[in-house]
């Protein structure tokens, strides 16, 4: 049986199964194998294999954002919209057959925004490109989920679905847990909470599925039975995501505000160029870019050229943001502070 016939069969039995006190320990069991099982899918089967055509860009810019979606929602007439890049649209699927790179220029800073080819249903598990599309995504900073208005929200649960089975959580922080392992003493477990989503005897049967019987727990939050499988893995990507809600031309008014007032969503046309300049705000917004300015001794700063960085970079990602070797030899700075709050995008 094959991986993708044993993630199915646990899918089913979890399914079938009813979640109760009595079952809740069966279940942590297969949500550990699932875990396993999807996390040995994303491996590459061999070390040698060609790498997929166009996927391998270069990231350049100050930051990255993906740019996933259906087939056939608009990801190429927005890329061709808010950069220089001509990217090919058309009426029909699967126009886009690789990853195409443009730049947004905007407040100083640039963004390369890549659009992937569309995603299908089952891309987690390697259909129509997908895992080259998802293992893409987790190279960037933020990522724009790009939605078709006049269709279900249906499209937005399949793709969520899809990129939780890679390993990317949306909007979410990494668990404040820390997990360490050892090679005698046993199991430690402490928590600073109540935990009212999973238990401690929960926690140690999914530790013994993954043959972790040396390992100091601590946990600082009341997570849940997957959540911690996620600190185990120690592989998650947590991202900022903005669900775009493209031809919102093509509906009535009261759908438009049912849209808009969902979390992290936003609505565009770009038939009409309806919206695009608040998408570039709210793309800043999440990226969280902080612009610094250099200066010589005695000369006003150039103002035109920053270094930008994500909020909360070192010293020495300044450094490295000016010149690789700069770090090697700096000594000590100067600096003014100009202190920018960042609005809440939920």
């Amino acid at each position: 049986m094959g991986i993708v016939e044993k993630i199915k069969e646990i899918e089913e039995e979890m399914a079938r199964t009813q979640k109760n006190k009595a079952t809740e320990y069966h279940l942590g069991l297969l949500k550990a194998k699932l875990a396993r099982y999807r996390t040995q899918l994303l491996e590459p089967t061999s070390k040698s294999g060609p790498a997929g055509t166009g996927f391998d860009v270069q990231k350049s810019g100050d930051a990255r954002v993906a740019l996933i979606g259906f087939p056939s929602v608009g990801k190429s007439t927005l890329l061709s919209k808010v950069t220089h890049t001509a990217s090919e649209a058309a009426a029909y699927e699967f126009t886009t057959l690789t990853a195409i790179p443009g730049v947004i220029e905007y407040k100083g800073a640039r963004i390369q925004l890549l659009d992937l080819p569309g995603i299908v249903e089952g891309a987690s598990q390697g259909r129509g490109r997908g895992r080259q599309v998802v293992s893409t995504a987790k190279t960037a900073d933020v990522i724009l989920i790009m939605l078709d208005a006049t269709k279900s929200d249906e499209q937005r649960r399949l793709l969520e679905y899809e990129l939780d089975a890679v390993g990317i959580r949306l909007n979410k922080s990494k668990p404040d847990v820390v997990f360490k392992k050892r090679t005698t003493g046993g199991i430690t477990f402490n928590t600073t909470v109540k935990l009212t989503k999973t238990d401690e005897k929960t926690i140690r049967t999914i530790l013994a599925g993954y043959k972790l019987h040396n390992c100091d727990i601590l946990i600082r939050e009341d997570i849940t039975t997957d959540e911690f499988i996620d600190v185990l893995i120690g592989t998650r990507k947590y991202m900022p995501c903005l669900y775009v809600y493209n031809k919102v031309d093509a509906i009535s008014l009261e759908q438009v505000d049912k849209i808009a007032r969902q979390p992290h969503s936003l609505v565009i046309s770009c038939e009409m160029d309806l919206n695009l300049d608040y998408l570039i705000d709210r793309i800043w917004e999440e990226l969280r870019l902080v612009k610094i300015y250099t200066k010589k001794r005695g000369v006003h700063p150039d103002l035109d050229d920053p270094v930008c960085l994500r909020k909360g970079a070192t010293i020495e990602d300044v450094c490295n943001g000016i010149h690789r070797s700069l770090a090697d030899n700096f000594k000590y700075g100067l600096g003014q502070l100009q202190l920018t709050t960042f609005k809440d995008s939920s």
